[in-house]
């Protein structure tokens, strides 16, 4: 058994903690929903933005692990974009209508 530690990506932790940074982030638009009526999620938004976010890191971390360490960076901004585009895609409907 080696006695050092391995990087977060090849640890099977990394989907926990994917889960809490997801829990994190999707408190940020509940807390705000207690504040203001300008946020008005349902049930729905929280459970597609929760596949969204979740998905997308494990999809990011699965691939990480395939792919040479110095083109991990390139991969996390590609997937990034990726993610701010169907998150923008659901919101308002840049190409398509689907989001309004």
């Amino acid at each position: 058994m080696s006695t050092t530690a391995s990087p977060l990506l090849e640890r099977h932790t990394v989907f926990g903690w994917l889960a809490l940074a997801t829990s994190l982030l999707l408190s940020v638009p509940l807390i705000a929903m207690q504040f203001t009526p300008k946020v008005n999620w349902t049930g729905f938004d929280f459970a597609v933005m929760a596949v969204l976010l979740f998905g997308m890191g494990s999809l990011f971390v699965l691939i990480a692990r395939k792919v040479p360490r110095q083109y991990r960076t390139l991969l996390a901004v590609g997937m990034g974009l990726l993610l701010l585009y169907i998150w923008a895609e659901l919101a308002v409907g840049i190409f398509t209508d689907l989001g309004s």
